[in-house]
């Protein structure tokens, strides 16, 4: 079995996103009906992109050079898609055009398992009629949603990929570099995205391991769409949330998680109220793990301290030592492990 990053220079089976699945020397086959995502995603420190090019770089991987990837993000004037936990978009590569509708799922601690329903077009047009009628709520397009949707923000960033065989699965590591933009208002993207394509999410978790030695990288909490729809409301300031974890359980180990990060990510915008709201959510963390995980708890004591020495959120946010604790609460929550 191979390891992570390791790949047979003769294994020409090659998975890529949106279902496609091109085996050199064969027809493409494209799935058409719904498909669980199961990615995890990174925020890359912008002073370390490049130290973590060359990382990537080094390994054994089936590299996909850069390609300008624009996304079109669309939405009704009260939010109805937002409203019933769905986005949708029409994502354009050259002259290649794909509609994608992703519905409820799962986040945790950056790792999202969610359903997407994704849609050749030949051109940049919606065309929700070709999606499942199942997948609307009460089981039919509703009649007024065609006319009701419009643009609402965008993607725009290159997109650079390596495919790496871990222990039982097959990885697509995506490198982003970009922004995302509504109206007068822009954030940058610099993301690192680990999808599953075949396999095991065991496999992801452990090939982020490895990639966390770098230093460049944290777990990110918001995706870029969930950026976009925050720039469209015309970017107000990020407001401080009441903890929701309150059970010392597995379910308030997630909300805590879920403080964790939504704070760091106020923390790194320069709100310096956010680290106390992050040092909080780790110490019930380790509070909680201590029952019956001792060295879990020992390692988050151990980051509890480096938050609390830390100079800059950046400091914090970054160090491999918080990532990998950060990760392992994420193992824990959705293996078990």
């Amino acid at each position: 079995m191979a390891k992570c990053g390791e790949i047979h220079s003769t294994d020409k089976n090659y998975a890529c996103k949106f279902g496609v699945i091109t085996n050199p020397g064969h027809s493409t086959i494209r799935k058409l009906d719904m498909e669980q995502e199961i990615e995890l995603k990174f925020i890359v420190d912008p002073r370390g992109t490049e130290t973590l090019r060359q990382r990537l770089g080094a390994l054994s991987a089936q590299h996909v050079p850069a390609a300008q990837l624009l996304n079109i993000y669309y939405e009704t004037d009260d939010g109805w898609l937002r409203g019933h936990d769905m986005g949708l978009r029409i994502r354009g590569q050259g002259k290649k055009y794909e509609m994608t509708l992703k519905t409820a799922g799962r986040s945790v601690g950056g790792l999202n398992q969610r359903p997407e329903y994704n849609i050749p077009l030949t051109k940049p047009e919606l065309a929700l009629e070709k999606l499942p009628a199942d997948v609307w709520p009460g089981g039919s397009l509703p009649a007024d949603l065609a006319g009701r949707v419009k643009p609402l923000f965008s993607t725009d960033f290159q997109r650079e990929k390596w495919l790496v065989d871990c222990g039982e699965s097959r990885i697509e590591i995506a490198l982003d570099n970009g922004e995302v933009k509504a109206g007068e208002h822009r954030e940058p993207i610099g993301e690192l995205e680990l999808e599953l394509l075949s396999g095991r999410v065991e496999d992801v978790l452990a090939l982020a391991g490895e990639l966390l030695e770098s230093g460049v990288l944290r777990q990110g909490s918001l995706s870029k769409a969930a950026r976009g729809y925050h720039l469209a409301k015309g970017n107000p300031p990020r407001e401080p949330r009441a903890p929701a974890y309150g059970a010392q359980d597995n379910a308030g180990l997630e909300a805590a998680l879920a403080h964790w990060q939504y704070h760091e990510e106020l923390w790194l915008r320069g709100s310096a109220d956010a680290k106390a709201q992050v040092a909080d959510a780790v110490a019930f963390i380790g509070k909680t793990l201590a029952a019956e995980h001792e060295m879990a708890a020992e390692q988050m004591a151990q980051v509890a301290q480096i938050i609390s020495d830390a100079s800059t959120a950046a400091d914090a946010a970054f160090n491999p030592q918080v990532a990998r604790a950060k990760l392992m609460l994420t193992a824990f929550l959705v293996t078990g492990r």
